[in-house]
């Protein structure tokens, strides 16, 4: 078997957050394809070849299984090569993400190419039934009724299947499945909804005379959620359809413009996994390709009612927040790079609930609700913020009212679990980060005061934060956190940088000195004979990785003998998969390594944090999508699996786009 990026999951179809699916395996004939959490959605492949059936995709009991001979995974597509009697079997899986294209990008559709061609030059006949079941369309694992058809429609042969009973944003939470809208499945020919066994399912089935050519079918998969997202008052579907387009004018377009779409997708693969290998070598291109449809389909992408693009996150494997600010925060390497404007649509949701009655603090909230449903921050909420005493009772339920309707006087939030100096600065660092790359100032000009409370909070509490929590909030309240102190140092540098770019130089003058300051102060307070503290105190030590920005913005407010310094101790603390996180603990976040990587000029640097990271997803026994928060001597995941965060593992690129520009 040839591999040429093993990963711990292998994505397959990736859309959204609910249509998410992987294989968990380099032999996909031993386990059914599963969501980015583990509950089962059956993709099947099978091949009948001179009269053998052949089992390649998903358990099928008692039939023998074609070999694995190839797994080849780029960025945007992962193709297996199976050897069946004489007979050769490809499926590829392709999904649409070019990021700077929006609608391509929100489009709910995938594309599946099954081909089959001789391996030993003789003529066989091959049969090949690709089947997509109907556990796609519910939640749990109870048969309900379902309904569906196929039909000619011009050039496309269509399937479709849905639950008969439907229920819209019937329920939001973490390790959930949809159970509304409708799958789709389309060819030119052959494709069919049919009774397959106890289920339904859409099945596609293709009989070929194989001999010295290729043979190739080309299928595409879609998902219609009807309703996406309940942004506020807003019920939403994905950003495509916007003008009204629906899905099947989408797969007729998807099908026309196929192999225009498919000579952008080859550019880019071909073009990100050269930059990825100059970069940090083929460990880093490993981490590249596991993170971008991973990254990417943990968001969901909408309009809001002016026609903004609203980009939502979703807490995957946590508590199933949506648009969370320090998730945002991580991620957005990989959206600087392509689409900047995908980092406003990380930021107006959070923009919007800051200025609704609901929320009361003069710092950034977390989130704004609970996916899918995007009605008001619910991380944090009091205890007694229903009336009811118990606020566990309303957490699980289905869904949360609608907290941004709240207009009482007392807060409905405990401040004691926010985070406030983590929140302002990920917001300020966010727009500042955005408007550098493309020089697009609108969203800064529309919420410049609610920007202007903010930086006030971290003049005024950042520079020697209080007990309180960091994006890190798995470790716990920490008081004289020196990474959140430098992510309010340059939180107020994002903010000079933002005001300098309006022409207001003496606000931009004032907020430069004052960061300039800052930074000197918890640097002296930081420092250590081996680099620097984890807390202000000087206790322990821990990964710098909001002081990437000193280098991002070309500010050289710290000395060159703090990178020196930390990337010695870094290397230094390396264990068999990663540099811990802090010295508290033996588990580490891969993201905030590779946001280290790029502080470091030294040429091998990247590679050298790369390396332990790709041994871990090549050898980790915990196999799910690309693992962020994992033990670095185990290998062994502590959670987070198929995050959104994993956009953090694109800042060298990031870096290297910038400073070469």
């Amino acid at each position: 078997m040839q591999i040429n990026y093993k990963l711990a999951a292998y994505p397959l179809l990736t859309i959204d957050p609910f249509i998410s699916i992987w294989s968990y395996t380099e032999k996909p004939y031993t386990m059914e394809t599963r969501t980015w959490f583990g509950q089962n959605k059956p993709l099947t492949l099978t091949a009948t070849v001179d009269g053998t059936l052949y089992s390649l995709m998903g358990r099928c009991k008692g039939l023998p299984h074609g070999e694995v001979e190839t797994i080849d995974v780029t960025p945007t597509c992962t193709r297996y090569g199976f050897a069946c009697g004489g007979v050769k079997v490809e499926i590829s899986f392709r999904a649409p993400h070019l990021l700077d294209d929006l609608d391509l990008l929100s489009t709910p559709v995938n594309f599946v190419d099954v081909s089959v061609v001789s391996a030993d030059e003789k003529t066989h006949e091959a049969a090949v039934r690709f089947v997509w079941h109907d556990e796609i369309c519910r939640a749990g694992e109870q048969t309900e009724p379902m309904l569906g058809k196929d039909y000619q429609a011009k050039e496309l042969h269509i399937a479709w299947m849905g639950k008969a009973q439907q229920n819209l944003l019937c329920h939001s939470g973490d390790h959930v499945s949809i159970d509304w809208g409708y799958a789709y499945m389309a060819a030119d020919a052959d494709v069919r909804f049919a009774r397959l066994g106890g289920h339904w399912g859409l099945s596609f089935e293709r009989v070929w005379q194989v001999n010295g050519d290729k043979q190739t079918a080309h299928l595409l998969l879609g998902y219609d959620q009807v309703a996406d997202i309940q942004y506020f008052d807003l019920t939403a579907k994905a950003y495509y359809a916007r003008g009204g387009k629906t899905i099947v004018q989408a797969l007729h377009e998807m099908h026309a413009r196929r192999a225009e779409i498919y000579g952008r997708l080859d550019a880019l693969d071909a073009q990100l996994l050269a930059d990825a290998l100059r970069v940090g070598g083929d460990s880093y291109a490993a981490l590249v390709v596991a993170s971008y449809r991973q990254s990417i389909c943990a968001h969901k992408l909408i309009a809001d009612k002016d026609g903004k693009p609203v980009f939502l996150s979703k807490e995957n494997d946590s508590n199933g927040c949506i648009g969370t600010a320090d998730v945002s925060y991580p991620s957005m390497p990989l959206y600087l790079i392509y689409q900047p404007e995908l980092v406003r649509g990380l930021c107006r949701g959070i923009l919007k609930f800051a200025n609704m009655p609901a929320w009361k603090y003069d710092y950034a909230p977390h989130d704004i609700g609970r996916y899918p449903h995007a009605t008001g921050q619910v991380y944090g909420l009091a205890a007694d913020a229903y009336g009811m005493g118990v606020c566990d009772k309303v957490r699980q339920a289905q869904c949360y009212p609608p907290l941004y309707l709240d207009e009482g006087e007392e807060n409905i939030y405990d401040h004691h679990m926010q985070m406030p100096v983590e929140e302002c600065g990920n917001m300020i660092l966010m727009l500042a980060a955005a408007a550098k790359a493309d020089g697009d100032l609108s969203l800064v000009r529309e919420y410049l005061p609610t920007l202007r409370q903010w930086v006030k909070y971290l003049k005024d509490y950042g520079e020697d934060p209080g007990e309180q929590l960091c994006t890190d909030d798995f470790a716990g309240h920490l008081a004289h956190n020196v990474n959140l102190a430098f992510k309010a140092v340059y939180g107020l540098a994002g903010y000079a940088y933002l005001m300098e770019k309006l022409g207001d130089k003496a606000e931009a003058e004032a907020y430069y000195a004052e960061s300039r300051r800052m930074a000197k102060a918890v640097y002296e307070k930081a420092k250590t004979a081996d680099g620097t503290a984890l807390t202000l105190d000087k206790q322990g030590w821990s990964l710098k990785y909001n002081a990437v920005w000193d280098v991002l913005f070309d500010l050289h407010y710290l000395p060159e003998e703090f990178f020196i310094n930390e990337r010695e101790t870094y290397i230094k603390k390396t264990n068999t998969y990663g540099v811990p996180l802090d010295s508290r603990a033996d588990y580490t976040k891969s993201d905030w390594i590779l946001w280290c990587a790029a502080m470091s000029d030294d040429e091998g640097t990247v590679e050298a944090y790369s390396a332990p990271i790709a041994r871990y997803m090549a050898e980790t026994s915990t196999r799910v999508p690309f693992g962020d928060w994992y033990d670095t001597k185990t290998g062994r995941i502590e959670h987070f699996m198929g995050r959104s965060v994993q956009g953090g593992i694109f800042m060298p690129l990031l870096k290297d786009k910038w400073l070469k520009k």
